[in-house]
């Protein structure tokens, strides 16, 4: 069986997963934007792994599900979650509390925001690149003269979840920090994995590992969810098993039964 992978980059994650099929006999090629071209050649492939959710590998993702080829995780699945507004209404129609957003310019927002402070986040986005607090107005002092997305910061404990199938993996991070950085293991609490089944039930089987970000507010108790991701390194996976493994192995048997629904059709 081929196998490719669309990553930003050859090692980390998608370097791991590459080895971890090739070790299973099985032929891998990662494409990054050295080598991506979106044509008929992509098309021998098996079946496709969409590690980045840049937008030029979600177009790739598009063309090669136009042409019957498995991508995991689906494209859409994946531009849901990296679009913070599609992200945020998705998170609000499932039932689940998200910070208030807001939508404007930064000359638009003068005099207008008054519950400081905001997280100011890119729209087209995932984890902490490009997130600021914005203290008052003067913050907003910005060259981008576009639409900024802001949400109301929520004061609280941070946790980031992943989950890989039906394992869940919780821990502690500091506020607004990427994915990297130390972070102190917990037992997974029965809301967050109430929360969490809430969340992978909407896609219907085909999430088959991701992580949330979530804050429990400091004087409701209640959990917030700050930002979703459809593929992280799993750098801070303190639970049972190796990540990489693991998602091949889940990856794996979501497209044998993907392949057997559509030979029976």
């Amino acid at each position: 069986m081929k196998i490719g992978i669309l990553s930003k980059r050859k090692t980390m994650m998608a370097g791991k997963l590459k080895s971890c099929l090739e070790n299973k006999g099985f032929t891998v090629s990662i494409y990054t934007l050295e080598n991506l071209v979106i044509d008929d050649s992509l098309l021998n492939h098996d079946f496709f792994i969409l590690k980045s959710k840049s937008l030029f590998f979600l177009y790739a993702g598009y063309f090669l599900e136009a042409n019957n080829i498995p991508v995991v995780p689906k494209p859409d699945d994946s531009f849901i979650q990296k679009n913070r507004i599609q992200s945020h209404f998705l998170i609000k129609k499932l039932g689940l509390l998200c910070p208030e957003i807001y939508l404007g310019t930064p000359d638009s927002f003068k005099n207008n925001l008054k519950e400081f402070p905001y997280i100011l986040k890119p729209i087209m986005g995932s984890g902490s690149r490009g997130v600021r607090i914005i203290k008052s107005n003067e913050d907003l002092l910005i060259k981008d003269k576009g639409i900024l997305y802001m949400e109301k910061f929520i004061y609280g404990l941070h946790y980031n979840v992943y989950f890989i199938g039906n394992d869940i993996c919780t821990l502690i991070k500091p506020p607004l920090s990427h994915e990297h950085v130390d972070m102190k293991k917990i037992k997974t609490p029965n809301d967050i994995k109430s929360l969490i089944e809430t969340w992978k039930g909407y896609f219907k089987g085909d999430l088959l590992f991701g992580h949330l970000d979530i804050v429990r507010e400091e004087y409701s108790n209640k959990l917030y969810v700050v930002d979703p991701g459809s593929f992280p390194e799993f750098t801070n996976w303190k639970c049972d098993g190796s990540p990489p493994e693991k998602i091949c192995n889940i990856i794996l048997e979501y497209v044998k039964k993907l392949k057997s629904t559509i030979n029976n059709i």
